[in-house]
């Protein structure tokens, strides 16, 4: 049976609304961050970890102290949904004007300046495959990758077309210790803390 585009887009739509309900409703009663991505649902399983949201909080100070007054580095909710593209995202550190952050539901990813992802010990290709997909098809202009596993990183820019969608066509690597330039605001990325050996072996056996 042959589906008329409109009807495949109704499909499209119908099974991410369903996922979209799943996951506001797991997001109170199971551990970890559900997102919905291009390929599904994802489930990161990550407990409290000390460096990770050490990373967080001062990635946001030294943004919010380089920027304008006006826009904010937000750590938290809501989330940056795109329901046609049927992804929704909750980046570590959102760049966004606080005027854009009034209203109810979730975040325009339109609207955002930059998003920075902390990558995750536990699923560590979710930051460096999933949202590298996800983000520029999203139209978010600037992707910070910060890895506490290796202390390198990442600013990926510059959306252009390729066969596979929207891709970022300028990447520029770092390693903790450089400045590193995000978006219009350049920081320095000493003092971030590492994840210890033990603890990676610990969550991969």
């Amino acid at each position: 049976m042959t589906i008329a585009p409109d009807n495949a887009q109704q499909g499209a739509s119908h099974v991410y609304r369903a996922m979209r309900d799943f996951v506001q409703s797991m997001d109170d009663t199971l551990p970890g961050k559900f997102e919905i991505t291009k390929e599904g649902i994802v489930h990161d399983m990550m407990s409290p970890v000390k460096q990770h949201e050490l990373t967080v909080l001062r990635l946001r100070k030294r943004l919010e102290k380089v920027m304008p007054e006006e826009i904010v580095a937000h750590t938290g909710e809501p989330d940056v949904e795109g329901e046609l593209q049927g992804i929704m995202r909750r980046p570590d550190v959102m760049v966004i004007a606080e005027e854009d952050m009034e209203g109810d539901g979730t975040f325009d990813p339109r609207t955002l300046l930059a998003a920075v992802e902390i990558v995750s010990r536990s699923n560590p290709d979710n930051d460096w495959v999933g949202k590298m997909r996800d983000y520029p098809l999203l139209g978010i202009p600037v992707y910070g990758v910060f890895d506490p596993r290796t202390g390198t990183g990442a600013v990926f820019t510059d959306i252009h077309s390729t066969p596979d969608g929207p891709r970022y066509a300028t990447r520029k690597d770092f390693v903790y210790g450089e400045d590193v330039t995000i978006g219009e605001w350049t920081i320095p990325t000493s003092g971030l803390p590492r994840y210890q050996d033990d603890e990676a072996e610990e969550t991969e056996s």
